[in-house]
């Protein structure tokens, strides 16, 4: 392929991807996910559990519900093991990190990506995904900072929301605390009615139909650590 080739394929990839920030959020592909891990320190720390679920259509697609433990190079401490019960014995016969990362890349791959308190999982993921050709961090969204916006939590850039608290709040079920699948199914409903109400409030003013560039702005604008 010839650099006019390349640059033509590059032109049609911008394209495409504003045209997908212009859209109506509901016609979005998203990947909510959550992780465990041994401490909040993405150096030093390290993943011991994943959980993924996809959404499309604003519905959320329970056969693509993706849980994988992860093996550390180090035993988990006793307050990792007090707050996810995931005991070293557990972690035995788990995958290391190096073979788990091809299929979050695929699980991420094309979707924008919905976490709570964003900067935990994108500082653990960011760096283990970089040489498999993944950057969605122009296209994560923070629950909490949507939380924020709407201001069903309080405006407090130093202390992150419970999610727990946040879907209760929300009327919404909460699905096994400090579990990486659970938390993301739990990440993944609190997206879908945030993302309801907002465009209703919008609705309501006189404007027209949530896009996605309108959700991607005000999670950054209210996200603890811009990333």
């Amino acid at each position: 392929m010839g650099i006019e080739s390349h640059l033509s394929w590059f032109a049609k990839l911008n394209r495409r991807a504003n045209s997908d920030l212009d859209s109506n959020w509901r016609e979005i592909n998203y990947c909510a996910i959550d992780l465990e891990t041994t401490g909040l320190d993405f150096k030093t720390d390290e993943i011991i559990s994943i959980g993924a679920v996809q959404i499309q259509s604003a519905r959320i697609i329970t056969e693509a519900n993706y849980y994988r433990e992860v093996r550390p190079k180090q035993d988990p401490t006793s307050n990792s093991i007090r707050i996810h019960g995931i005991r070293a014995v557990d972690l035995a016969d788990a995958a290391p990190i190096e073979s788990v990362m091809p299929e979050i890349a695929d699980l991420l791959r094309g979707r924008v990506v919905i976490a709570h308190a964003a900067w935990i999982e994108n500082a653990f993921l960011k760096e283990r995904l970089r040489n498999l050709d993944i950057d969605y961090s122009k296209r994560m969204i923070d629950t909490a900072g949507l939380a924020r916006a709407c201001e069903f939590v309080e405006d407090d850039i130093d202390q992150e929301p419970s999610l727990e608290l946040l879907a209760r709040a929300l009327k919404l079920p909460v699905y096994s605390p400090h579990h990486a699948l659970g938390d993301a199914l739990t990440t993944a409903i609190i997206f879908l009615a945030l993302a309801t109400e907002i465009e209703r409030r919008k609705l309501e003013k006189g404007g027209s139909m949530l896009n996605l560039r309108e959700l991607l702005e005000m999670s950054e604008k209210s996200a603890r650590t811009r990333w």
